[in-house]
């Protein structure tokens, strides 16, 4: 039976946790105050996965860039996919909180949208 350590990030707590797997299979969470500490693990040990945030350029804006961010959480192997394809990503202003600046990112199905707005100038 293999053993993980990990640190909660499913709320300010940080509660440390011990994961124990038998194969692919997660036997028993340890070490957290909460439910969502249970479900953080099980998640991270066999199919982690995050929220990916950057910026993007904005051409005719008031601001030169927009924050963006994936609409929801992606594969954690596909983190370095998603930035390269963001990095020469350019969009024109005006933009919208929740606009979809790139559809369907590395192949994940999930759209990275805009967590900003930007005027035109």
């Amino acid at each position: 039976m293999e053993k993980r350590e990990l640190v909660c990030i499913g709320c300010p707590l940080g509660c440390p946790l011990t994961v124990e797997i038998e194969g692919t299979e997660v036997v028993s969470v340890t070490g957290n105050t909460c439910k969502r500490g249970d479900v953080y693990a099980r998640k991270e040990v066999t199919n982690p996965t995050r929220i990916v945030t950057s910026s993007v350029k904005v051409e005719g804006g008031v601001l030169a860039a927009v924050s963006v961010k994936t609409k929801e959480d992606i594969p954690k192997g596909k983190i370095f996919e998603c930035v390269t394809a963001l990095k020469d990503v350019c969009v024109q202003a005006p933009v919208a909180i929740g606009d979809v600046i790139l559809a369907d990112v590395a192949g994940t199905g999930v759209d990275v949208i805009a967590t900003k707005h930007v005027e035109k100038q």
